[in-house]
């Protein structure tokens, strides 16, 4: 098959600008071939070189004695003591879901589960966040079952417990939906796999599942805008295959223990060329690839198509040579390919032959360490204007609930992670719907507590403070448990970069964040940033999702009781009644104004410290955050069949979503002790109330309990079941 001319719209097919492509002219000096053209394209893209949000990702702070291994790898690395790590990242895979719901989201499962494993971790946990569309608009209903049973389908069949996520839903994400993975797993602190290639001459090998056409092109579309011409982006989706990358797995970890491996990099976005690429880049190495000798399930494949594919469960290793025979043989036995396929080299170059003919001669380099990097033109986002509480009428405050509790954005998600194995590999301390998940460092004492967490409204309304919120959200979650927050991982799912006021929210952002995570010593160790989530000019909400890992290192000391018939409710930290941007603001009056709720990152600080301190006398604790008091308040006591009683019915003290809150319930003799401390540490602690009986009671206005739990527990599935 002849190759087709490198023309101006091939070009621009393949996601390059004209002054891109001009600089690959000047790096090679001739017109690229068609295969180099695509390996351009791969590793030039956002999705791959992130040559828009480079220059902003280095200022996040990344470090910290707990820290092993920052951002760079294929995930982060976290010492959580007596020799062990915990190995954890969060990615997009929002356009090939938006695509192909089923098979999108499933592969971005599989894709954020290597990366673990990648490094020599066994898996232990997953998470998700997911953002759809308005539930009437005609595209949700089939996004929501197809996503859901796609992060479901591969995750229940590799055998990972799902240990949290969150779900929302806005008319901002009608054409872009959003499908955010996390996995973590643990490893010997002393036997992390890195990706670095090392020694020339070196083998480089083909691991895994057979090379198709699935997913060609899928790191430049998921670089791209969406228009009407959509569903001609099919084809670039992959296709996945849980069993296979369940058998992958245990033959990675089986071949890492026999000392073969010196460095071994996943194929996810770009397939075989960027895993190669960047092997060779963080080992100062050039790669020869003789393509002919990689495994595909399908005939005549192109040198272009096998460079590009992005078929899933497949890595490529450097090995040691005096170990092919026992590699292979590890192999062999899980029924996985596994070939030679090229060689590490001294020089600076990127050799791709097929059948003894060069299909692309390239200074390896230029495609990862020289790639574009871009310094944006942005605007900061003009401050809100500050919601006029005047403007806000008073609201029964039970029916203002019921809307809450009716609202698929704030209803029980149980449908949801019901669909998920929660329990798998049995060391689940705690499921999904009730904050943060827990899981059991298997054969210890100790606990891992997992939290994602944004709230996209606020960093559209203010950058700066919604990022800052969304690192403090999480942190709030792992202490509520008890947890010691540890490191956090990102995914900045934003619009098209190259208008200055979507750039604008990023860096407003990413300013935030990196004072939240400096204040409250959770260094970003991984990420990811997705960009291009826009479909006819129309961008998502900024949404930078923030994955957070906390330790427990004695169970002793975790908070995970429920509320009892006759315990007091505390709140812990000041309240303002700050309505603007609230949950209550937007489902009762169809309102989004006013400004982000400020964020005192050293009360944040405090208040946590505060919980962990005196965890011997909380009895349960939860974070205040969308919804405010009165939806923490119910959530707590329907979890425990058991009705609260609220002091108040104002409405902005019910629904305000001021910062650096917790409720808290104990004991009354505990509560009186707990306002001793309080008083010690100089934070401020009140009594908010009770839960005894089996009413909603806010003031003078109450509810059954129940009536109350049947909205909230069936309000998902009514919409979408």
């Amino acid at each position: 098959m002849q190759d087709p001319a490198i023309t101006p719209e091939l070009i621009e097919a393949h996601g390059l600008k004209p002054d891109e492509y001009q600089r690959i002219l000047d790096i090679i000096g001739r017109e690229p071939t068609f295969t180099e053209l695509g390996i351009f394209s791969a590793m030039w893209n956002e999705h791959c070189s992130y040559k828009s949000s480079k220059k902003w990702l280095r200022t996040l702070p990344t470090t910290g004695p707990q820290v092993i291994c920052g951002p760079g790898e294929n995930a982060g690395v976290v010492d959580i003591g007596d020799g062990q790590a915990v190995i954890f990242k969060m990615e997009s895979h929002n356009h090939p879901s938006y695509i192909e719901p089923y098979q999108g989201a499933a592969t971005g499962v599989g894709g954020i589960l290597r990366d673990v494993f990648t490094m020599g971790a066994r898996p232990i946990a997953s998470m998700n966040a997911l953002s759809f569309g308005e539930p009437s608009h005609p595209k949700t209903r089939q996004l929501v079952h197809g996503v859901v049973a796609g992060v479901g389908g591969y995750g229940n069949c590799f055998g990972v417990p799902c240990a949290g996520g969150e779900v929302r839903f806005d008319p901002a994400y009608n054409g872009n939906c959003l499908v955010n993975a996390f996995a973590a797993g643990l490893a010997d602190a002393d036997k992390i796999f890195y990706s670095a290639a090392s020694g020339v001459g070196m083998p480089v090998v083909y691991l895994g599942a057979k090379t198709g056409r699935d997913g060609v092109g899928g790191a430049t579309m998921a670089s791209a805008e969406f228009d009407e011409s959509i569903e001609e982006k099919r084809p670039t989706v992959q296709v996945g295959d849980p069993f296979t990358e369940k058998r992958l797995m245990e033959a990675t970890l089986e071949l890492m223990a026999t000392g073969a491996v010196i460095s071994i990099q996943d194929m996810g976005a770009a397939g075989l060329t960027c895993s190669a690429v960047e092997m060779g880049d963080k080992g100062d190495l050039g790669v020869r690839l003789n393509l002919e000798q990689v495994p595909c399930r399908e005939d005549g494949m192109t040198a272009y198509e096998m460079m590009l594919s992005e078929s899933q469960e497949r890595m490529l290793m450097v090995l040691r040579p005096e170990k092919e025979v026992e590699a292979k043989a590890v192999f062999d036995k899980w029924d996985l390919d596994f070939a030679i396929v090229g060689e590490t080299i001294p020089e600076d170059r990127f050799l791709i032959m097929h059948n003894n003919v060069v299909k692309a001669d390239l200074p390896l380099k230029a495609l990862s360490g020289n790639a574009p990097e871009y310094d944006r033109p942005w605007v900061e986002t003009p401050a809100a204007e500050p919601l006029d509480p005047a403007t806000v009428p008073g609201v029964d405050p039970i029916d203002g609930l019921r809307a809450l509790l009716a609202s698929p954005n704030y209803c029980s998600r149980q449908w949801v992670y019901e669909q998920y194995d929660t329990m798998v590999m049995a060391d689940t301390a705690r499921t999904p719907g009730q904050g943060a998940g827990l899981i059991r460092v298997h054969g210890t004492d100790k606990l891992l507590a997992f939290t994602s967490d944004v709230t996209p409204r606020y960093v559209k309304a203010n950058p700066f403070e919604g990022g800052k919120q969304a690192v403090a959200e999480a942190y709030r979650n792992l202490s509520a448990l008890g947890a010691v927050p540890l490191a956090t991982t990102d995914n900045m799912n934003f619009g098209n970069p190259e208008k200055p006021e979507i750039m604008g929210q990023f860096v407003g952002a990413i300013k935030g964040i990196a004072a939240a995570v400096s204040a409250l010593d959770m260094p970003i160790v991984s990420g990811n940033v997705s960009l291009y989530n826009e479909t006819d000019g129309k961008a998502i909400l900024p949404t930078p999702t923030i994955g957070a890992v906390g330790l427990i290192r004695d169970p002793e000391t975790a908070i995970i009781g429920e509320v009892r018939d006759g315990h007091v409710a505390l709140v812990l930290g000041e309240t303002a009644g700050h309505l603007g941007q609230s949950a209550l603001l937007a489902e009762v009056y169809n309102r989004i104004e006013g400004d982000a709720p400020p964020v005192d990152l050293d009360a944040e600080k405090r208040h946590g410290d505060f919980i962990r301190a005196n965890h011997a006398l909380i009895r349960a604790c939860t974070d205040l955050s969308d919804g405010g008091l009165a939806l923490a308040a119910f959530e707590l006591a329907e979890a425990a069949g058991v009705g609260v009683q609220l002091d108040s019915d104002d409405t902005a003290t019910l629904f305000g979503e001021d910062q650096a809150r917790y409720l808290i319930a104990c004991n009354f003799d505990q509560a009186e002790a707990l306002m001793i401390e309080a008083g010690r540490a100089g934070v401020t602690l009140q009594s908010v109330g009770r839960f005894t009986g089996d009413t909603v009671r806010f003031g003078s206005v109450e509810a059954p309990l129940s009536d109350l739990s049947q909205t909230y527990r069936s309000a998902f599935a009514s919409i979408f079941g």
